[in-house]
């Protein structure tokens, strides 16, 4: 592009130049366009209610080589399926299939999967409205169905 008009009258011009400059910026297109709400299964929100379908181990990422414990969770409000992350020693004693459990994001990188847990976006909040931090270290216990 060439020199920015000067003068009188070019306000718009220049206006319309900004305008048109802004959607080369990938934060202002991914805004304008809505597309994280459009691609993320908890469509904008923090976090979501969803149903546990099964407790899955995944393997962590080279040079690791742990067995990461995860839960398949099905989402209340729009019915997605996604990986959810169980964090703390012994979680998964503790959260049981068709539990209901909100999830929220894990914090990795611009919503990618964070650390050595490969596509895994989310981790375990809540267990059937009870917090799972409070649950592994004792000081409740977990309510009956």
């Amino acid at each position: 592009m060439g020199k920015k008009p000067t003068g009188l009258n070019t306000g718009k011009k220049l206006q319309k130049r900004r305008v048109k400059g802004r959607w080369h910026n990938k934060w202002y297109t991914k805004r304008a366009l809505n597309l994280k709400q459009k691609s993320d299964p908890l469509e904008g929100a923090s976090q979501a209610k969803g149903i546990v379908l099964e407790k899955v181990q995944l393997e962590a990422k080279q040079p690791n080589s742990a067995m990461r414990k995860c839960c398949r969770v099905q989402l209340i409000k729009n019915g997605k399926q996604v990986t959810a992350f169980m964090p703390g020693d012994g979680a998964q004693k503790l959260i049981d299939e068709h539990d209901e459990v909100i999830i929220e994001c894990i914090g990795g990188r611009m919503g990618r999967s964070k650390g050595d847990i490969p596509g895994v976006r989310w981790q375990v909040l809540k267990v059937n409205d009870q917090s799972l931090n409070a649950l592994l270290g004792g000081k409740i216990e977990k309510a009956r169905k």
